[in-house]
């Protein structure tokens, strides 16, 4: 395959053909994929529905998306929230942020705390207040009784520091995986769930590690993501993404597992129902 030309890349990939069983987005942010009112998320989600992504988690990263988030998963049942301030925005989290979160966060709607963690490789944020922030998020996440959504970006030994200080939720989340495949038995092995996105269909010398982990990690503790817009899957990275990419990366990843995609999208399916506790959502 050539490189991709600029014009490409301002291209969204090809809307490809349905999985042969439906899967969850597990995260993604749908407000930056352009997404402003409910005609806009239904055409998005719609995209999705078509390739077989019959639903997704849009995720918050500050105070105001949050609140979008909450509104965009009352506008259409597919549509599930994580509120939370991402660790980047950390210097900046003050009383009214966790009143404001810690009230979003009751919401039926809203299935995990997150994006929250630590992010090491961009200075925006010095690491004690995404530390403190942090600690903050996993205590929210005990208290509401649902799931905690991490970022962590060059920072796993702290995460599983803190994890351990301040005693980890029942259930853990990492959000676009980013360790190998010794991080990821680690993971695995605290009963933590580690959620692939398309990083983990990269080619390059430094997905290798990421790509061992994903053939690893057992199906009852894995999901498959977007992050849209961001991190679109091979052979599309660096054009837009969004929901329906997932797709790919699920193909991509029964490939690498040597399973089917119907056996794959069935057992990620039913990893994402139980840890985010979609039945209950449902009920409600």
């Amino acid at each position: 395959m050539g490189g991709v030309s600029k014009g490409d890349k301002r291209t969204p990939p090809p809307e490809p053909e349905a999985l042969p069983a439906p899967v969850v987005d597990a995260h993604t942010h749908l407000d930056a994929c352009g997404a402003v009112e409910a005609a806009d998320v239904r055409r998005v989600v719609d995209r999705a529905e078509a390739a077989g992504v019959g639903r997704v988690v849009t995720v918050a990263d500050d105070i105001e998306s949050a609140k979008w988030t909450v509104s965009a998963a009352g506008w259409d049942e597919r549509v599930y929230a994580a509120v939370a301030l991402h660790p980047t925005r950390a210097k900046a989290f003050g009383e009214y942020e966790r009143e404001t979160l810690a009230e979003l966060v009751r919401d039926p709607r809203v299935v995990a705390v997150g994006e929250t963690g630590l992010d090491y490789y961009w200075d925006y944020s010095p690491p004690e207040p995404q530390q403190e922030a942090f600690r903050w998020h996993i205590d929210l996440a005990k208290r509401i009784g649902k799931p905690l959504m991490i970022h962590d970006r060059d920072a796993h030994e702290d995460i599983l520091r803190i994890l351990d200080e301040e005693g980890a939720p029942e259930t853990v989340i990492f959000h676009c995986f980013s360790g190998d495949a010794d991080f990821a038995r680690r993971c695995v092995a605290a009963g933590y769930v580690l959620s692939f996105a398309g990083t983990a269909t990269f080619r390059n010398a430094n997905a290798r590690g990421l790509r061992e982990a994903a053939a690893l990690v057992p199906v009852e503790q894995m999901l498959v993501e977007t992050d849209a817009p961001f991190l679109t899957p091979h052979p599309f990275r660096g054009r837009p993404n969004e929901p329906y990419c997932v797709n790919y990366t699920v193909r991509d990843l029964a490939e690498l597992r040597e399973t089917s995609v119907a056996e794959l999208a069935v057992a990620l399916t039913a990893t994402t129902e139980r840890v985010f506790q979609l039945d209950r959502v449902a009920a409600g």
